[in-house]
């Protein structure tokens, strides 16, 4: 919204002490995910399709790429590495519950592989773009980013030992929508009591 300079309305919902949601927030929508917008009279959920909608409903599509564009295949697949990556990011923390059983390496393995194989497709399509969808800023990056704190570290690395990665997380960092946005709801942030 602050990239698109669209006015909005934040509603905060605190966590209950186990740090799940509050019951409150399950009532919005079915499938009781974050984030959740209403928009005309319509309650959508999920973090590319929000992104999409809002784009395509409110600005024409800008920062969205059509399928006859030649970057469409590294948007779409951008646009969902945010799932895959919290994907690895939950079966570590199931690993990390239940650290037993026969198929504990295996799972181990697989992990660390996906996790190597993903920081190595960032580093290579960085290292030709400023962007992951080509030379321009779009959804896909606005999803990617998301994934720079504690669940692309829980891969391993870090953003110092990516300097493709690093020199574009600095980029996004950089733009003012970005800046400002984290002031209003980001980690540091302070939700109104």
């Amino acid at each position: 919204m602050e990239e698109l300079g669209l006015s909005y309305d934040l509603k905060w919902y605190h966590r209950k002490a186990n740090r799940l949601m509050p019951e409150a927030y399950f009532a919005l929508h079915p499938a009781a995910t974050a984030p959740v917008i209403e928009d005309d009279g319509r309650v959508l959920t999920e973090s590319a399709v929000v992104l999409e909608y809002i784009c395509r409903t409110h600005a024409g599509g800008r920062f969205t790429v059509n399928p006859d564009q030649p970057n469409y295949f590294d948007y779409l697949y951008w646009m969902q590495f945010n799932n895959n990556a919290l994907g690895l990011y939950f079966a570590q923390l199931a690993m990390g519950a239940n650290p037993t059983g026969e198929a504990t390496p295996i799972v181990k393995e697989l992990l660390h592989r996906r996790w190597s194989g993903y920081y190595d497709y960032l580093e290579q399509t960085l290292a030709k773009h400023e962007y992951l969808a080509g030379d321009d800023f779009t959804c896909a990056d606005m999803m990617v980013v998301y994934n720079f704190g504690n669940i692309l570290a829980s891969g391993g690395r870090t953003l110092a030992d990516l300097p493709n990665t690093n020199a574009y997380f600095q980029r996004i960092s950089a733009r003012p929508a970005y800046r400002k946005a984290m002031q209003i709801a980001g980690p540091e942030a302070t939700p109104p009591a």
